[in-house]
């Protein structure tokens, strides 16, 4: 396993606002933008990135299909990324150990991991359920970066 603390470091420096990459099936990048932090994966307990993603994005597409993402954060001239294999838990992307009360649980760790805040959780589980939100776990087999 590689050590996560400088992606975890720069989390509260800019929202933790990141760039996420996957591969198409005719072997080219797509990135978007969004924002990730550190937490423990809900079933292995080991550290893992984690994205929210809507249920109907490009990027859920190809992870499905290819289920490995880079994702590189910075703040200022500093940065860190990894890359590694992902694990996708949402209401179409059954997880073993997971339940609907456990991605609900998992979709608000995630937004406070990279650093959000919401005042009425009741509407932020609503409208992710309504958008059918999907959690990203990167294990990160490689870790890089400035920091």
């Amino acid at each position: 396993m590689n050590d996560l603390a400088a992606f975890a470091s720069l989390v509260p420096q800019d929202h933790g606002l990141v760039v996420l990459s996957t591969s198409r099936a005719d072997g080219t990048v797509q990135s978007s933008v969004g924002n990730a932090g550190v937490l423990d994966h809900p079933v292995t307990g080991e550290p893992v990135v984690g994205f929210v993603s809507a249920g109907s994005a490009t990027r859920l597409r190809n992870l499905r299909a290819r289920p490995r993402a880079t994702v590189v954060i910075r703040a200022g001239w500093q940065w860190a990324g990894i890359e590694g294999p992902v694990d996708l838990v949402g209401p179409d992307d059954p997880f073993p150990g997971v339940d609907g009360d456990g991605l609900r649980v998992l979709l608000r760790a995630i937004f406070s991991a990279a650093g959000g805040a919401h005042d009425n959780w009741d509407e932020y589980d609503r409208v992710m359920a309504a958008e059918r939100r999907v959690a990203v776990l990167i294990s990160p087999e490689r870790v890089f970066g400035t920091t």
